[in-house]
């Protein structure tokens, strides 16, 4: 195995729920240095919708392959999106496809699972739609294909899958367990009672962290990709906790970090879990060293690929520029463009001045819809000390001026693209330095106090309780 001081490139795969990539990252710098992309398809095919396994499979090796000559990589990281577990048969196959999340189940299935899931007390993971509780995925896959899942050999956290694939062995580990699963106690450590109400505790691969080396590529597999040297596998991360490590590392708590893609999640780093409201999307997720951090979320990203698809496009500084005007004309956009999660879980997307307003305006009001659902989430979890924005939302120059304004904190942007990758490929015990954060942003709008409290008012009137 080699020893980490020697890599020179780390070479992680990334799956989000929108799209995958492939990165290679120097590890002296952090820089990316090459990448590929491809979006992460949903099959609609029978029992259920499912994400395209073979595909990404396939897209992974002939990523691995064509950086094996060059740049070249000594290492692999892996990191995925959550909600997301993988059941194998005996063989390592899969037992039943990779539910998607997005998945509604019958009423009669919810209702049945409500009353077997923990209390918030014991997990920190609200009651979330869907199957982003994985146990309510694992309890709709057992009770609705019970032949299939009698063939049931193994559970596996996604990130852990892909280590798998590669290496033979399996594990999972505690950032996706922790990711509101309903599966993990994070105060105590170790799996929920709901283990053992589903009669899955045996079938629950071995916990390993998320920094250890499984083991080198598969020989087979080495060979089929072109590797010339034995290349270690680590075990892989949760996404939203790759992005959080680099800061883990780096700063002293308190601070905040909002970590922006199809989701925005919030953590409240050195912050408490006594007063999280499991109504509101407020969870704790566990660390990559174990640690229970408050969180929140809503879609945001999600929200803002819906609505700028229907509005358009305007240069950075139209938008920015556009704040102010919004503000004076009272212009608003009200929760929720995506049902079904965030601060404001009842509340249904609505526009007040929308007619009156150009394409900048609609955009800098959008900016300023998601700074104020992203302040409603640090204020959930008690966030203190300076902010830290990563992915696509740190380029978005209105939304980090009305952030920075709402919040009255230092909001530090950090532009690069590959903040989840960044953090994965610290597993593999780089330390590489790097000068991505832009200078902090500290702002003042004029008229935004009232302007919070006119959005507030009105979301209250539209019969979302604001706490």
């Amino acid at each position: 195995m080699s020893d980490f001081k020697a890599y020179r490139n780390i070479a992680v795969i990334d799956i989000g729920k929108t799209n995958a990539k492939v990165v290679v990252l120097d590890a002296r710098t952090g820089a990316e240095i090459a990448v590929v992309k491809t979006n992460n398809s949903v099959l609609k095919t029978a029992p259920y919708p499912h994400y395209d396994i073979e595909r990404l499979w396939g897209f992974i090796i002939e990523a691995l392959k064509s950086f094996a000559a060059a740049p070249g990589f000594d290492a692999i990281s892996i990191t995925t999106h959550g909600a997301s577990a993988v059941l194998l048969d005996a063989q390592g196959g899969l037992a039943l496809p990779v539910l998607d999340y997005e998945h509604s189940y019958p009423q009669a299935v919810q209702e049945a699972y409500a009353q077997l899931r923990p209390a918030f007390a014991e997990t920190f993971s609200p009651e979330l739609s869907g199957g982003l509780n994985v146990g309510a995925q694992l309890h709709y896959q057992k009770n609705t294909f019970p032949e299939d899942f009698a063939r049931v050999a193994t559970i596996l956290t996604y990130p852990q899958y892909w280590a798998f694939c590669l290496t033979g062995i399996a594990t999972n580990e505690v950032t996706s367990l922790g990711c509101h699963t309903d599966l993990w106690n994070p105060t105590a450590g170790a799996y929920s009672s709901l283990v053992d109400t589903l009669g899955i505790r045996e079938l629950m691969a071995p916990v390993r962290s998320a920094f250890d080396a499984l083991g080198p590529v598969l020989p087979a597999l080495a060979a089929e990709i072109g590797l010339v040297a034995p290349v270690p596998v680590y075990c892989g991360i949760h996404d939203s906790n790759a992005s959080l490590l680099p800061h883990l590392v780096d700063n002293d708590a308190p601070f905040a970090v909002v970590s922006t893609g199809t989701w925005v999640i919030s953590f409240a780093v050195g912050g408490d879990l006594d007063h999280l409201d499991p109504e509101r999307d407020v969870l704790a997720n566990v660390d990559a060293y174990g640690r229970a951090v408050p969180s929140s979320r809503f879609m945001g990203g999600r929200e803002f690929e819906i609505l700028a698809a229907k509005i358009g496009t305007a240069p950075s500084d139209a938008i920015a520029g556009a704040l102010e005007r919004v503000i004076e004309k009272n212009f608003m956009l009200l929760p929720n463009v995506v049902a079904g999660s965030g601060p404001f879980p009842g509340s249904k997307m609505r526009w007040i001045g929308e007619a009156s307003m150009d394409t900048a305006e609609r955009l800098a009001a959008v900016s300023l819809y998601l700074a104020l659902m992203t302040e409603a989430c640090l204020g959930l979890i008690g966030a203190k000390g300076p902010v830290f924005v990563e992915g696509p939302f740190a380029t978005n120059g209105a939304y980090l001026i009305a952030l920075a304004a709402l919040t009255g904190a230092e909001v530090i942007a950090l532009p690069g693209s590959t903040g989840t990758s960044q953090g994965a490929a610290l597993l593999t015990g780089i330390r590489p330095h790097t000068t991505m954060a832009s200078a902090p942003v500290r702002a003042e709008l004029p008229g935004l106090t009232n302007y919070r409290e006119a959005w507030r008012e009105a979301l209250s009137c539209g019969g979302q309780p604001i706490r």
